[in-house]
């Protein structure tokens, strides 16, 4: 709708009615019914099948064509999950977050907080990366600043906004948000940056991910080796009992060589690393319906002579 614009009262107001009426469903119950249409999704979208299935051969070479269908399907099927359990956000609390996540390596984030510049989160589309941010300030008392591109859609922008804020966490929209961040670090502030999508070559370097080389984004390398933030991996596996366990790991050591281009270059490849060994071992958790490795070297290279 021509002018249409989020964020006046009427439109709050139906955003708290239209979650609270999602939240009438049992969340098991919830889960369950999404779970299952991921898996009827699976057998209607050709294209992401298609998408996730040249991902998974480039990343792990041949495999039987059932197993890889297997872990397409399971794939469909947790993003069913992840939908249903994100849309329970605003249920979240201090007081029950307990009975849906488990925090490993809290020690860890301290240790990086208490430098006093800032802390931040390497992660990526892994688990249900939407829960794991949204626990940090029901954990912590602190709100993470989250890095993300605005949706085309003003309402339905509207609507994940509210349900990435619910429990006190702070959004940042992507463009041009490199001084705004480098001062939230400043401020001691925590800045989650997810690092696994694709990205133009004018915007990335590329590094091996799975042995393929995949475009990525620069931007915290960058503002790691810019700020002095310390850089702390955090991942999320799912458990038998439905639960997450979040896993914050030690600080990641940074190269510093006093070559700039090498160093952002050096720890781009090292945080994509992290990544892969997280998506190696839990294949179902990543996003693998994403074209990862859609920008090519020689792309690039052909691009820049023009």
């Amino acid at each position: 709708m021509k002018g249409f614009s989020l964020g006046g009262k009427k439109d709050t107001m139906a955003l708290d009615l239209l979650l609270t009426m999602v939240n009438f469903i049992p969340l098991k119950a919830r889960v369950r019914f999404f779970e299952t249409m991921g898996q009827f999704l699976y057998q209607l979208d050709g294209r992401h099948r298609r998408i996730a299935r040249r991902n998974l051969d480039l990343a792990f070479g041949p495999k039987q064509p059932d197993e890889i269908s297997k872990i397409i399907c399971l794939v469909f099927r947790h993003l069913g999950r992840v939908l249903a359990e994100f849309t329970y956000a605003p249920q979240l609390n201090a007081q029950n977050i307990h009975r849906y996540v488990l925090l490993e390596g809290e020690e860890n984030f301290r240790r990086a907080h208490q430098k006093g510049k800032g802390v931040l989160f390497l992660t990526a589309h892994f688990g249900n990366w939407e829960w794991m941010a949204l626990a940090f300030p029901l954990l912590f008392g602190l709100p993470c600043h989250i890095i993300v591109r605005p949706l085309d859609s003003p309402f339905l922008n509207g609507f994940v906004e509210r349900l990435r804020t619910a429990t006190g966490n702070k959004i940042v929209p992507k463009e041009k948000s490199a001084g705004r961040i480098l001062r939230l670090l400043k401020e001691g502030g925590t800045v989650g940056v997810l690092l696994d999508q694709n990205v133009a070559w004018q915007e990335g370097v590329f590094v091996r991910f799975f042995g393929e080389l995949a475009c990525t984004n620069i931007g915290l390398a960058l503002l790691a080796l810019k700020s002095g933030a310390p850089v702390i991996p955090a991942f999320n596996i799912r458990q038998a009992d439905g639960r997450y366990r979040i896993i914050l790991g030690p600080e990641v050591s940074l190269i510093r060589t006093g070559d700039k281009d090498l160093d952002v270059a050096k720890n781009t490849e090292f945080f994509t690393q992290i990544i892969e060994r997280y998506a190696r071992e839990y294949p179902d958790h990543w996003f693998w319906l994403h074209q990862r490795w859609k920008t090519r070297p020689w792309q690039a290279k052909r691009l820049r002579t023009v």
